[in-house]
């Protein structure tokens, strides 16, 4: 909409070392004309400053070091001091440019925001592998020529498990451990095998610097996605001409664990004559993150609201959420108290008790309250752990003819 795109020059102009900084002071976010997408921006900006100050402190460390490289060796001194006249420049360049930034920046924080991670969500959670490994079932070998076919040809299946040596009898103090069965060793409170029914929401947001499939150096990018027996191929809805198309696309799938799990997303070129050729694509194993301990099954937002654009999106509230987690993991809470505390385990955490609905009339919740502890569950004995924060992840797209490439 036109609302969105002056939104977006917004933004653009801010990032821009605060071009329009003093303007926009006096503009204040408008709840009502704030969507997902104000979000999103803003948290792309956030990452970006943080980059630039990584790269602005990474100048910094290796001038330091130059210096005292230069320092030991009088002889080089001379040649280093020219270079170093010079990078400082460069550097102050660097330092000079968020100033102007900052007194937008404060204004621009009224926006909540989502983590941005510019890489794929298991590099950040050890391929949520905390209970479930996945095994490569392999074909023998029958003849000669199957000495030279790939190990991906051979796979028939994969087993997915985990497996625990013990040292036998175990040792007393987790024997000790309360509602701890000893013929279930490491696996305790592990679900049951049966096949589960899920509904899996995907969002694609973006691809960036696709690779182009035309003559013209373009693509007309458009999305696929198959999920077991499901196949949705958005064929309609390719964006001309375009290597860097923005898709803002939902797609609500029913699968079900474990026959249906590996979730396979693609963007393919649209051609009118012709097959339409895959650009590449991106595999996700939703069974690792639906049993993860890590919870990947709905990204944790900063803050717990009712209405407007950062409405809570997870089915379950905080507060059921942490009662579930403090019951799977055998720790003693939420204990809510008086004056906006919260106790789990020998932790306790304050927060709001308030909140307000559409008409601006205030409730008392827990909800923030139980929400400061699931922002903070990794800080929990024992059981605590990371949780997956509301999130955008950036995936390379790959293509198996050219295996190892982005496209």
């Amino acid at each position: 909409t036109e609302e969105e795109k002056e939104k977006k020059k917004k933004k653009k102009k801010g990032g821009g070392g605060g071009g329009g900084g003093g303007e926009e002071e006096e503009v204040e976010p408008d709840e009502s004309m704030l969507d997902w997408w104000s979000k999103y921006f803003a948290s792309i900006e956030t990452m970006k400053e943080q980059l630039r100050q990584q790269e602005a402190a990474a100048a910094e460390a290796e001038e330091k070091e130059e210096t005292e490289i230069g320092e030991g060796s009088k002889a080089q001194a001379k040649n280093k001091d020219k270079d170093k006249s010079k990078a400082p420049k460069d550097d102050k360049k660097k330092k000079q440019q968020p100033v102007p930034e900052l007194p937008e920046k404060k204004n621009k924080q009224k926006i909540d925001e989502l983590k941005v991670f510019n890489k794929e969500l298991e590099t950040e959670f050890d391929n949520f592998e905390d209970w479930l490994h996945t095994f490569n079932l392999l074909r023998g070998k029958i003849g000669d020529n199957d000495d030279n076919a790939t190990e991906e040809e051979r796979i028939v299946g994969r087993f997915k498990g985990s497996m625990c040596v013990y040292k036998v009898p175990l040792p007393d103090d987790i024997t000790k451990e309360a509602g701890y069965d000893p013929t279930f060793g490491m696996f305790q409170g592990i679900p049951s095998n049966d096949p589960i029914n899920v509904l899996v929401r995907v969002y694609i947001v973006r691809a960036t610097d696709l690779h182009p499939a035309d003559i013209n150096g373009k693509a007309d990018p458009y999305i696929a996605i198959k999920l077991g027996k499901t196949d949705i191929k958005d064929k309609e809805n390719y964006i001309s001409k375009q290597l860097n198309p923005v898709f803002g696309k939902s797609f609500d799938i029913e699968a079900t664990f474990p026959t249906e799990s590996m979730l396979t997303v693609a963007v393919y070129d649209w051609d009118l004559v012709g097959t339409d050729d895959l650009i590449g694509e991106t595999k996700i194993d939703l069974e690792n993150r639906f049993y993860s301990k890590h919870r990947a099954t709905c990204g944790v937002s900063q803050t717990y609201s009712i209405h407007g654009y950062n409405t809570w999106r997870d089915p379950m509230k905080p507060s059921q959420i942490l009662s579930k987690l403090c019951k799977e993991g055998k720790v003693d809470g939420p204990h809510f108290g008086p004056g906006g505390r919260v106790k789990v385990a020998n932790r306790v955490f304050t927060g709001p008790t308030e909140i307000e609905d559409e008409n601006g009339q205030k409730k008392p919740t827990d909800e923030h309250l139980a929400l400061a502890v699931l922002r903070h569950w990794e800080d929990i004995p024992r059981a605590g752990c990371r949780l997956v924060p509301e999130h955008v992840e950036t995936r390379p797209l790959l293509n198996p003819d050219k295996p190892g490439i982005e496209q």
